[in-house]
């Protein structure tokens, strides 16, 4: 059996590296809830934001949830990264989620750039729109024993 998925790709493979925009993205619970935002496009998402250039995901992630939610983070682990495909044929976007120990907090606080924030009990997803992706994510990350361990 060949190694041929650890080869580097040939010069006519280039197309196959996504060199599109990623967004990292971060599974925060509080207790059995999972912090929720609101954005422009009337749809639940997980906080964080895109990656901007020579930044690595773990300062994004943690970058980006303070400024959303005020909640302070330290990454975890990667749970999953897929395609998003918006509502234009060409429009994609590489989301990476992380599972997230956050320092502990009351009340989580909206941003301006979402309409809404609220904690949803990981059993109610299959109530929301919410992208499968979101939803394998915080399951997994729900079921995961490190979950638990917060900011320590």
């Amino acid at each position: 059996m060949s190694d041929w998925w650890l080869a580097a790709p040939s010069p006519g493979e280039r197309s196959a590296i996504y060199q599109g925009p990623v967004s990292v993205k971060g599974v925060v619970l509080q207790g059995r809830e999972v912090v929720l935002l609101r954005n422009e496009r009337d749809a639940w998402e997980l906080p964080g934001g895109p990656l901007e250039r020579r930044e690595t995901p773990a300062l994004c992630l943690a970058r980006t949830i303070a400024a959303d939610t005020g909640v302070l983070v330290r990454p975890g682990p990667i749970l999953d990264a897929w395609l998003l495909t918006e509502s234009e044929p060409d429009a994609e976007l590489m989301v990476v989620t992380y599972g997230c120990y956050p320092a502990p907090f009351d009340a989580p606080r909206l941003s301006a750039e979402h309409s809404a924030l609220e904690l949803f009990r990981v059993e109610e997803l299959d109530l929301i729109a919410l992208p499968e992706g979101y939803q394998r994510s915080i399951r997994a990350w729900a079921r995961d024993p490190r979950a638990i361990n917060r900011w320590a």
